[in-house]
């Protein structure tokens, strides 16, 4: 039984122990922090060696005092931290969220400086070092200095730790600071004097150190995340400034030092200034998006496109500067009251924009201070120089006078005068009515004249038409006389031509017979030359050869002769010749007559017949062709 007790205290004990291990290690001054705790202790009393009491004014101990302990403890082991002496509270570490930063409170320190509602920044490694920061003079209350995302062993007991957002910037925005601490704004200026070097007012101790005012700052700051001190600076998230295209931005300053007028001696009516001064800028902003603080700075739209103004009850423009403009009433010569209505075009340039708001402050005030009267009465005073039917007839003129007349006036103001146009023109309706009866009368006597000059034309048209169907014969025969006569004319003029034609004909045939005359005469010549040259020669070769020959003949017929005699040679010559020429010895009738006889005449008439016939007979024989 004994060991069965002796074996459940063996086995109880170890449990207890890690059960109660706390009370225990607590009771042996053992102090244990885990890594995710810190350890905030209190003091209760001293036993000796250190200060039994805290200074006056002062909460938490730094030199071992009695009381709460400036001094953490860190993740570890401790001993001598006996229970009835020490209070030890483990409290999680201080986590600043991403997208979070802390603010922090210090309980205890030196009182805040006179006038200052924030204590300034001291190095105690994030306010995780409270010794530190009590020892090298951290005041207590709302501190500048914040942690950003992370984890922080912070005694909460001297520190109170409050997060907050981070300040953030949306696009197209722009962020006016408010500070709440600093010195006090200059007399005579309504925001703080810019501070380099604050990194857009994260660094509070760096702004406040350089003399910071608090108040409203002039500096901006743009889109984007910001670690801001919300007890230090207050933000506003403004829209950028947006200058449209058809426009500059005339940059009226609040703040600055008292700039030079540069406007000249002939501008007496505001000072320009130049960029960064205070007053009106010189250098107008162009079209765009700026980040101006508007709060120290305005911006006054100018067109400087042609801008149209229209004095009409029932019409505006869209830049509403025209808004309260109306139709302009006038009285005529004649005592008549009319309505008209006008609209005006201007144009300011760029460089001109400056004085104009110098002038006027905006473009408002220049339509009703100067535009307005202007424009008004002149085209009152210009309407009682007339009466009413005049001003309608003489429209374009008036409108040229009044377009040079206004353009001589707004160019004293610096605006260009572009254009003046007169629209519609309302006369009383009595006016109307009279000039509307004696139109119709005009009409009817207009018409009344058109149908007499109809029938006086139409009795001229029928006259005509007589004197037209007999001028018809009248105009027939003059016609035949004409045609006979410009038949005549054209046929002299055809004799003649032919007279002409023959006589160039003749001469150019006579010059042509020359011609060939000439020619032929000179190839007759050429011939007869070359003929008789031939004639010559063939004759001289003719003469040599009958010559040869007829010394060849006579040394043979002389041989003959020799050898057969002469008489012999002579017979033999005839007879070849009687051969050779067929000479007829005998004839061949032979017709005889004479008184002895019978029938002589008629025999010879029949011998003569019959030689008649042998005759043909013998040509035919020649000629058998024939």
């Amino acid at each position: 039984m004994l060991t069965s007790y002796s074996t459940y205290v063996v086995i109880l004990i170890p449990i207890l122990c890690l059960i109660f291990y706390k009370f225990i290690f607590r009771l042996l001054g053992i102090i244990i922090v885990p890594e995710d705790r810190i350890g905030l202790v209190t003091k209760k009393f001293v036993l000796f060696g250190d200060k039994k009491s805290l200074p006056e004014g002062r909460i938490f101990a730094t030199e071992g005092e009695a009381g709460f302990q400036a001094k953490p403890l860190a993740p570890g082991i401790y001993f001598w931290l006996w229970i009835w002496q020490y209070d030890v509270v483990l409290q999680p570490l201080t986590v600043v969220p991403t997208g979070k930063i802390g603010l922090v409170l210090a309980r205890d320190g030196k009182e805040l400086e006179t006038g200052s509602i924030l204590a300034r920044k001291v190095e105690c490694d994030g306010f995780q070092d409270a010794e530190a920061f009590l020892k090298i003079g951290g005041r207590k209350g709302r501190q500048t200095a914040v942690i950003t995302a992370g984890s922080y062993r912070i005694n909460t007991l001297l520190f109170e730790v409050e997060i907050t957002d981070i300040t953030e910037i949306q696009e197209n925005m722009v962020g006016i600071i408010t500070t709440m601490d600093g010195a006090s704004i200059p007399v005579g200026q309504i925001s703080g004097k810019p501070i380099e070097g604050h990194n857009n007012f994260q660094d509070a101790d760096q702004f406040l150190n350089a003399g910071g005012n608090k108040g409203l700052q002039q500096q901006v700051i743009l889109a984007g995340s910001y670690n801001l001190n919300p007890w230090f600076a207050r933000v506003e998230e403004i829209h950028m400034t947006e200058i449209p295209i058809g426009h500059v931005g005339v940059v009226i300053s609040y703040v600055g030092e008292d700039g030079v007028d540069i406007s000249g001696t002939e501008f007496k009516h505001g000072n320009i200034v130049e960029k960064g001064f205070k007053g009106v800028w010189n250098e107008p902003l162009g079209p765009g998006k700026y980040p101006l603080n508007t709060y120290v700075q305005k911006i006054e739209l100018v067109p400087t496109t042609n801008l149209v103004l229209n004095w009409a009850s029932a019409r505006s423009e869209s830049h509403q500067l025209d808004k309260n403009l109306s139709t302009i009433t006038v009285r005529s010569k004649d005592g008549f009251p009319f309505n008209l209505d006008v609209s005006q075009i201007i144009h300011i340039p760029n460089y001109e924009a400056p004085k104009v708001i110098a002038r006027f402050g905006n473009m408002n005030n220049l339509v009703s201070q100067v535009l307005e009267p202007t424009i008004g009465n002149y085209f009152r005073n210009s309407a009682q120089d007339s009466d009413v039917i005049s001003f309608l007839g003489s429209r374009a003129e008036r409108q040229d006078t009044a377009r040079r007349y206004i353009a001589e006036v707004l160019n004293q103001y610096n605006v260009n005068a572009v254009d003046t146009l007169i629209g519609d023109i309302v006369p009383p309706e009595s006016l109307m009515k009279t000039l509307t009866d004696r139109k119709l009368a005009e009409e009817q006597k207009v018409t009344y004249d058109t149908q007499k000059m109809a029938q006086e034309t139409r009795q001229a048209l029928e006259k005509e038409t007589a004197i037209a169907d007999i001028q018809k014969d009248i105009v027939k025969a003059d016609q035949g006389v004409l045609i006979a006569e410009r038949i005549a004319d054209a046929a002299v003029k055809k004799a003649q031509g032919e007279a002409q034609s023959l006589k160039l004909q003749a001469g150019a045939e006579a010059e042509r017979v020359k011609l060939q005359a000439s020619a032929e005469s000179e190839r007759v010549k050429l011939l007869a030359t070359a003929e008789a040259e031939k004639i010559s020669k063939t004759g001289n070769a003719e003469a040599e050869k009958i010559l040869a020959i007829g010394k060849a003949e006579a040394e043979s017929y002389q041989l003959q002769v020799s050898a057969m005699g002469g008489d012999n040679f002579t017979q033999l010559k005839i007879t070849e010749s009687i051969g050779k020429e067929k000479i007829k010895v005998m004839p061949d009738i032979l017709i005889t007559g004479g008184n002895n006889e019978q029938g002589g005449p008629l025999s010879g008439l029949l011998g003569l017949k019959l030689m008649e016939e042998m005759t043909k007979k013998q040509k035919n024989e020649e000629n058998p062709a024939e």
